[in-house]
């Protein structure tokens, strides 16, 4: 058979190709004279599909609740579900203030469910938001929180019980986690998804939560995925941030990850609960 000389064939290679086993991103993908070849513009279309789908996808709160009761996060009827103000997807996505909201039948329903009147008497909310991603949520939530769970247990964390909010955005756990009368309120949350990152889960905390905080209140961890942050080192950073809070008594920008690495562990000395300082 006659050798194909290189120059003869379709497709160029880029010659940056070696650094694509370092990272998911579209790099290097080299071109069929001056457009791209013909696999990554079908592997592109494919995900621009999977990323619209993971927006518009509707969370089952359902499947969610027999998942954390799989994995020993609680028992199923103990989860609450309640609405954001948006109460289509369309809605939501037009407008973000409504996502950032309880709807006035959800507050309602968690203020006579929860009586506050004693004060903060939780020492954590956990909140479950479908966000930009259900998907993100429907495959990392429940065994991210597992993980976390195995890490705090020997603790004696008081749990509020876990809400799930849909058409939630960031903002709306500070509402509820005032109104369960919790010391502290972790979110976990569908991000916008990327090209190559469909399911990309999202955890934000925040000390002393109320309506109407900012941003600068909140402390953030992202890509949570096995992809991306593993649930593991993600709980750790997490658990850190949880015990620095209840500590220090703040979260957000006067709260930094000083974590370096799985490998080191979380010192007793970080451990509120314990008595520690």
């Amino acid at each position: 058979m006659e050798e194909i000389d290189k120059h003869d064939e379709p497709v160029t290679n880029n010659p940056w190709d070696a650094l694509r086993r370092f990272t998911e991103a579209r790099i290097a993908l080299g071109r069929a004279g001056v457009s791209l070849p013909t696999q990554p513009q079908l592997a592109f279309q494919l995900a621009h599909a999977q990323a619209r789908d993971a927006v518009h996808l509707a969370l089952d709160a359902q499947e969610l609740r027999t998942q954390l009761e799989a994995c020993d996060i609680c028992r199923a009827d103990e989860v609450q579900e309640v609405h954001s103000a948006a109460s289509n997807r369309l809605l939501y996505l037009q407008r973000p203030d409504l996502g950032r909201q309880l709807s006035g039948q959800s507050r309602q329903y968690l203020q006579e469910r929860f009586d506050t009147a004693a004060g903060r008497a939780y020492d954590v909310a956990l909140v479950i938001a479908d966000g930009l991603s259900s998907l993100a949520i429907a495959r990392n939530a429940a065994p991210f929180l597992a993980e976390l769970k195995r890490r705090i247990a020997p603790e004696g964390w008081k749990l509020a019980p876990p809400v799930i909010v849909h058409q939630g955005r960031v903002a709306v756990a500070d509402e509820v986690g005032e109104l369960l009368g919790a010391k502290l309120v972790v979110i976990l949350i569908g991000e916008r998804p990327g090209l190559s990152s469909p399911d990309s889960m999202g955890l934000y905390l925040t000390w002393m939560p109320a309506r109407g905080l900012t941003d600068a209140s909140r402390n953030c961890i992202s890509n949570v995925r096995p992809a991306g942050l593993s649930y593991a080192e993600a709980a750790y950073k997490l658990h850190y941030l949880m015990a620095e809070a209840h500590r220090r008594g703040l979260s957000g920008v006067a709260l930094k990850d000083e974590t370096v690495g799985e490998s080191e562990g979380l010192d007793g000395s970080r451990n509120f609960l314990l008595g520690n300082d």
